[in-house]
């Protein structure tokens, strides 16, 4: 993919074992295969948006269409960075950081999934701290939040080792139910606090344009 008009392919975030990249063709094929074979238990939704339902082929396309629309959509008044999750050199999952008027806000929302072979090694709090430390350390955000189902007790556990406080709950209907979902705040005091995760992001003064900052 072409670095000179889109220069967010050549944004790297590096961790101790992983590596998150906006997908290129290649990537992208193998995010939809880990979207394929699964990312929670069929019996719950821990999702607002029930993206997951359906066959493997709908996950697989659901996750192609997701990442190109935010290309596609990209402007930097409103913004999502979706990136793919490498782990050892295998793809694993997605890390999303949304957001709308950044300049102004100084906040961002995050959003992630990863594939059910890979959960539980604990590189779901890694991809978490590599795009905090980009919205912080690298954007200026004063504040990102992010939430989750009151019974999703995996990503509650993340939230809070990184420092996210309640910011209050919301009812949203899912499925045809209503579910409560926590939301979640993290100041920077308080990501600076529970900073453990080293990151090295390269390739981001390119892009300063298109993040509107």
């Amino acid at each position: 993919m072409s670095r000179q008009f889109w220069p967010l392919y050549g944004l790297r975030l590096t961790t101790p074992r992983l590596e998150l990249t906006l997908p290129d063709g290649e990537v992208l094929d193998e995010l939809a295969r880990v979207a394929a074979d699964g990312v929670h238990d069929e019996a719950s939704m821990p999702f607002s948006v029930p993206w997951t339902d359906g066959s493997p082929q709908d996950r697989a396309r659901a996750t192609f269409q997701h990442v190109l629309g935010t290309i596609a959509e990209w402007r930097p008044e409103k913004w999502t960075l979706s990136l793919a999750v490498r782990c050892e050199g295998k793809t694993v999952g997605r890390q999303d950081l949304m957001t709308e008027d950044f300049p102004v806000t100084r906040e961002g929302e995050t959003g992630s999934w990863l594939g059910l072979a890979h959960q539980g090694r604990g590189i779901g709090t890694e991809m978490r701290a590599a795009m905090l430390h980009l919205a912080f350390e690298g954007l200026g955000a004063r504040h990102v939040t992010s939430g989750a189902m009151t019974d999703n007790a995996s990503s509650l556990r993340v939230s809070e080792k990184l420092g996210y406080r309640p910011d209050g709950l919301m009812v949203e209907s899912v499925r045809g139910e209503a579910r409560t979902v926590l939301r979640l705040r993290l100041p920077r005091e308080a990501w600076e606090a529970h900073r453990t995760v080293p990151v090295e992001v390269t390739g981001l003064e390119p892009c300063r344009e298109l993040f509107g900052a």
